[in-house]
């Protein structure tokens, strides 16, 4: 597979989620399977900055481990026959390092440690110009693959 970009209308093809709850603006490079890098732009302008907080507005932490999990879908979901599926957190270890404030760019960047029956285990950082903000170790799933090697339940 060759790696590939692509922009904020493309990338809706691959992650599920919508304004204004995607918090990805632009994924600059795809390796499917291997890692996903890209950005989010944080204008005044995002809902939560007028009460994440009043006099002190940033990105909620919630929201940042949100932008990695997404990203890190996109890493999978770019796969061969993935395209559009959904994906579920199960379970997510982050540590936060720095604010992440209006007007600056996180960088987003992922990857894939393993994929094996439809869980993925990464990892992730997002930055603002080269200073980590927030890094993380990642589970998530595509519960209809999983639910293929699931043991089945008797009636």
């Amino acid at each position: 597979m060759e790696k590939f970009s692509l922009n904020c209308l493309e990338l809706q093809e691959y992650q599920p989620n919508r304004y204004p709850f995607l918090m990805i603006d632009h994924v600059d490079e795809v390796m499917p399977g291997e890692y996903a890098t890209g950005h989010k732009n944080l204008t005044l302008n995002e809902w939560y900055f007028p009460v994440h907080f009043p006099d002190g507005p940033n990105m909620p932490g919630a929201l940042q481990l949100e932008a990695l999990a997404q990203m890190l879908t996109v890493a999978i979901t770019t796969l061969p026959g993935l395209k559009g599926k959904v994906t579920h957190a199960l379970q997510h270890t982050v540590r936060f390092k720095r604010e992440v404030l209006p007007g600056e760019r996180l960088d987003i960047h992922t990857e894939v440690l393993s994929w094996k029956r439809g869980i993925c285990k990464g990892k992730g950082t997002a930055s603002v110009n080269g200073e980590v903000a927030c890094e993380a170790d990642m589970t998530i799933t595509i519960p209809e693959i999983l639910e293929e090697y699931l043991p089945k339940v008797k009636a």
